[in-house]
């Protein structure tokens, strides 16, 4: 039985470069200093991960995310380090594992990834990869990083990638390295997940919490199936935090409406409105931006409703500037977290 009341709380971020106070555009190289001053204060304020994702475009500064964490490692104790997520299928499970293997070193055994497909296809004909082997060449390559994580020497055959024979990976992990997988809402990426013996990370972003309840319900069924032992759900949701609602909400709004009309115009989504957004970060959306008060409440639901064992905040959205997601991070540690932790208990 999940003790709920034990929830990780953690924080993610794309590195979505920002605007400053007076509204101007700050550089891709300020936005990576930022990301390292975040995940300090996300240290300090007692969370329990900061996650950075991997994109390619000019929204966001993090092209190589284990490159921003070992900074924050260097300068971080406690706090876990990780990937939001790591694009498996225009990488090699090799070097993917190498790189992490070697942030764990530096953090002292706090290394994490979660791996993914992406929710963006930039890196395929950048890297050089053909979008029509794109269900392929995530599978093989999960099914090689499994092995990898083994930390043993490995045999393996696909149809995209050199075989390797009894190859040898370095370096070594001190204690093994924890490994997700970030699914969107298929059941068969809910069932990868448990036969390759990943955690599973929950993309929510859109709709309440609770229709998800039967991907985690597939999931602990898959891992007894796979004769795997239990392992953890996670959700991962966007975010903010302000000293009440309205300033929440005033502060992120522009934010969310920049990047999703972004988005929407190369995917042909309708014009974002504040009347949708506030639809969002009401109990159906799956928004969480208000008050610590109601931010802690719209979690402790998503908790009880799923049963998981992590909830990451997406803090960072579009051009909400430093300034805000620094408060938001201070009060997400120092009051969203004990007032969970209380509802939970």
């Amino acid at each position: 039985m999940t003790d709920l009341a034990a929830i990780e709380l953690g924080l993610d971020t794309f590195g979505d470069v920002t605007r400053d106070e007076s509204g101007e555009l700050i550089s891709e190289a300020q936005t990576i200093r930022d990301v390292v001053d975040q995940a300090v204060l996300a240290d300090e304020v007692g969370l329990s991960f900061f996650g950075v994702g991997e994109h390619h475009r000019p929204e966001f500064a993090v092209s190589s995310p284990e490159i921003v964490l070992a900074a924050a490692a260097a300068r971080t104790e406690r706090i876990h380090l990780g990937t939001a997520v790591t694009v498996l299928s225009s990488d090699d499970p090799v070097r993917v594992y190498e790189r992490f293997a070697t942030l764990d070193a530096i953090s002292s055994g706090r290394a994490e990834v979660i791996l993914g497909r992406g929710s963006f296809i930039e890196s395929f004909p950048l890297f050089g990869y053909d979008l029509r082997d794109y269900e392929t060449l995530f599978e093989e390559k999960l099914d090689l990083f499994s092995r990898l994580l083994e930390e043993k020497p490995v045999t393996w055959q696909g149809s995209l990638r050199a075989p390797l024979t009894d190859a040898d990976v370095f370096p070594k992990t001190e204690n093994g390295l924890r490994a997700w997988v970030g699914v969107g809402g298929t059941p068969e990426s809910v069932v990868r997940a448990a036969r390759y013996g990943f955690g599973l990370m929950l993309a929510i972003i859109g709709g309440p919490a609770d229709r998800f309840r039967p991907f985690a319900d597939l999931y602990r069924r898959s891992l007894v199936t796979f004769e795997r032992e239990p392992l953890p759900i996670g959700v991962h949701s966007p975010g903010h935090v302000a000293d009440t609602d309205q300033q929440a909400w005033d502060e992120a709004y522009a934010g969310f409406e920049a990047m999703n009309n972004t988005i929407g115009r190369e995917r042909g989504w309708p014009p974002y409105s504040r009347m949708r957004f506030q639809r969002d970060v009401g109990p159906e959306g799956a928004l969480y931006v208000g008050s610590p008060e109601t931010v802690a409440r719209k979690i402790a639901e998503t908790v009880r409703a799923l049963g998981i064992e992590r909830f990451d905040m997406k803090f960072s959205t579009g051009t909400l500037s430093h300034a805000h997601m620094m408060r938001s991070i201070e009060l997400y540690g120092t009051k969203v977290a004990p007032l969970v932790r209380d509802m939970l208990s």
